[in-house]
């Protein structure tokens, strides 16, 4: 029997595309709008496109942010896009100050880099595996993922970086801790790569602990 997977819709991000590429791998995914409905499914994904201030702001008024605190910390299949990572740290600094979930100890910062580099951050790149990466093992060095992003996140603990890339710097591409995995990259964007990423996520069995 597949895994039951929810998609949270608070109104901002790309949840048709996500739901799709689930779809293209044969997997069915829901997108849900009510925090209620988030005990009814095995895995919940978290995407997002946007800014910071308006995403964070659409959780709370939705209320899902202690839904999804609860979900983590029970080290339930968790998987978060973009936003959906960012979203999870303490504090981001894009265009202000904002308070995040506070799940993951850290913060979000914008790129600053020479001239050549242009901010955003916008197509393929290559990542790297962490010594530390255990999820995904179909996930090799130099795999090329989509990206599109201003803001990168710096994780207190380096532990739980589960993928780098570099783009001027070298910067968190993924963090992964127990069941949960977020990624700065578009798994939806990605093609192969990113299907087999959403695919090893959709399977029946619970993501390898890196506990």
């Amino acid at each position: 029997m597949s895994s039951k997977i929810g998609i949270i819709d608070y109104q901002m991000g790309n949840l048709r595309s996500v739901q799709k590429a689930f779809e293209k791998n044969g997997f069915a995914a829901e997108i849900f709008s009510d925090p209620n409905q988030m005990a009814t499914f095995d895995k919940v994904v978290l995407p997002g496109v946007g800014a910071f201030r308006d995403a964070i702001s659409e959780i709370r008024q939705r209320d899902f942010a202690n839904p999804i605190r609860e979900w983590i910390a029970a080290d339930k299949p968790f998987l978060g896009i973009c936003l959906g990572l960012q979203m999870l740290f303490e504090k981001s600094f894009e265009d202000g100050e904002y308070d995040g979930l506070g799940i993951i100890q850290g913060d979000v910062v914008k790129f600053d880099l020479p001239k050549n580099f242009k901010v955003p951050h916008m197509g393929w790149n290559q990542i790297q595996r962490s010594h530390a990466f255990h999820n995904f093992p179909s996930i090799e060095n130099a795999t090329h993922f989509y990206f599109v992003h201003s803001y990168y996140v710096r994780p207190t603990d380096e532990s739980i970086v589960a993928l780098t890339a570099n783009y001027g710097i070298d910067f968190c591409a993924a963090i992964s801790r127990g069941n949960l995995f977020a990624s700065q990259f578009h798994p939806e964007k990605s093609q192969d790569s990113g299907l087999d990423l959403l695919k090893h996520f959709a399977d029946e069995t619970n993501i390898p602990s890196t506990l």
